[in-house]
């Protein structure tokens, strides 16, 4: 994997936290919150930054798609996840496991290129 597909793949789980969050925020907080008490300032900014980070996290989502040639069905199920709350904590753990996958891959090809110029 090169530094740019690694790259995307990091901004992409820095957003997919604050993602997961902010909607279950809005939901408890703004909507839930504006139903049952006379508190309904928080709806707007919390969905303004749930709309930001939403549209930010879909774009993160197609760098990568784009970066690391991924399927149509893979980022299908991280766009899915983005619409569930606390999906987007899964998709991190995904991630996750994703990069150090990766970083396994690229030490192994490191080790293999030794190997091949001593002999």
């Amino acid at each position: 994997m090169d530094i740019k597909t690694a790259s995307a793949l990091h901004r992409l789980r820095l957003i997919s936290v604050p993602e997961a969050l902010s909607f279950p925020a809005l939901l408890i907080f703004g909507s839930l919150l504006s139903r049952i008490s006379d508190i309904d300032y928080l709806m707007m900014p919390l969905g303004i930054l749930h709309g930001v980070l939403f549209v930010i996290y879909a774009l993160f989502l197609l760098d990568v798609w784009n970066k690391a040639k991924w399927p149509v069905k893979k980022v299908a199920l991280f766009f899915v996840l983005a619409l569930l709350p606390f999906g987007g904590l899964y998709g991190d753990k995904l991630l996750k496991r994703e990069e150090a996958d990766s970083v396994v891959a690229a030490r192994a090809r490191r080790e293999a290129g030794k190997e091949g110029a001593a002999a």
